[in-house]
């Protein structure tokens, strides 16, 4: 008699338990909104991964002769009259710019620069701020104490504003040019990178900060648990403890918060490009081309409407999946 006989004859079914992370996907996929929303961050991803085959233009291509174009369909966008002094073009079918660069083809390669500054922000605040958090939770006692003090410190310094310092410090090195050895690779790396790389230094430095606490409370709450203590009594070393035990059980936590943290980092890139601190031109960003549009607007804001919207629907995107991941790993969720 099999097994599924006996459970017939018997009257008694059994169910096979999933896993934390399969009742975890499951409640996520019931989750509408933050399925759309994954739907549209990974649309958003293959767009900037493939910007050079889906972009029309070049980003940096001018046409001065066509600065301004605006195409047919949006003259409704303009103010009263637009009709005696706007270009219309239909060669670019989202728009120009002052310098004539097609808008639509600066927002798609726009991406690359939100999308990395997103990436590497939380490949940083996980890797410095996990590590940090984790070594200060296990280890306790006066240490832990040290080590948060060092945290509670670093969160007295005003974060954006040590991030405009930071990015007026490089920037005003790389003009100079008087850097050498290490310091002039950085500035030469940097360029190539389109300025991408003392920005991810100025994010990167700070963010770490909220993970470490979230990273220490998680593991002050599970060091003390059975399978640990378990670990522990069969031999296994400390670092084994973190890395195979206590690191897959605050995973989830952990990816949450990180998920709700990335529009932050989109803003900051964001804003200190509308300063004039973010990439160097002419690599667009959504902060740049917001920039760029404001001082325009009266005359033409429909250039302003497509970087906008870009900047909002990835943000929300992401407060939603965020939301979603949220209370898919909430255990009182469950059902």
């Amino acid at each position: 008699m099999t097994v599924v006989d006996l459970a017939q004859e018997t009257g008694t079914i059994t169910r096979k338990e999933r896993s934390l992370w399969a009742e975890a996907f499951r409640r996520l996929v019931k989750n509408k909104i933050a399925v759309l929303s994954a739907i549209f961050i990974i649309g958003l991803v293959l767009t900037a991964v493939f910007a050079d085959y889906v972009a029309p233009h070049d980003f940096a291509r001018q046409d001065l002769l066509a600065n301004n174009a605006v195409p047919e369909w949006m003259i409704f966008m303009l103010p009263e009259g637009a009709e005696n002094y706007a270009r219309i073009s239909d060669f670019y079918p989202l728009a120009a710019d002052h310098l004539g660069r097609d808008i639509l083809s600066r927002t798609i390669y726009g991406a690359r620069v939100s999308l990395t500054v997103a990436l590497v922000g939380s490949a940083v605040s996980l890797l410095v701020g996990v590590i940090y958090g984790m070594v200060s939770g296990y280890v306790g006692g006066r240490v832990d104490s040290l080590m948060m003090r060092i945290v509670d410190f670093l969160y007295a310094f005003p974060f954006l504003v040590v991030v405009i310092l930071l990015q007026t410090y490089f920037k005003a090195i790389a003009r100079q040019g008087t850097s050498q050895g290490i310091g002039l690779a950085f500035i030469n790396m940097n360029k190539s990178m389109g300025g991408l790389l003392f920005l991810f230094i100025a994010i990167g430095l700070i963010n770490w900060l909220g993970m470490a606490r979230i990273a220490r409370g998680q593991v002050l709450s599970y060091k003390k648990k059975e399978f640990v203590e378990a670990a522990r009594a069969v031999g296994a070393n400390d670092t084994r403890i973190l890395v195979k035990h206590l690191f897959p059980n605050i995973l989830g936590p952990l990816i949450v918060a990180e998920t709700l943290t990335i529009p932050g980092y989109i803003f900051t890139e964001a804003f200190l490009s509308f300063i004039g601190l973010g990439v160097d031109p002419p690599t667009p960003s959504w902060g740049i081309m917001i920039s760029e549009a404001v001082q325009g607007l009266r005359s033409y804001p429909n250039q302003l409407l497509l970087p906008a919207l870009a900047l909002s629907l990835t943000t929300l995107a992401f407060n939603f999946l965020g939301d979603g991941l949220r209370d898919a790993f909430d255990p009182r969720q469950k059902q």
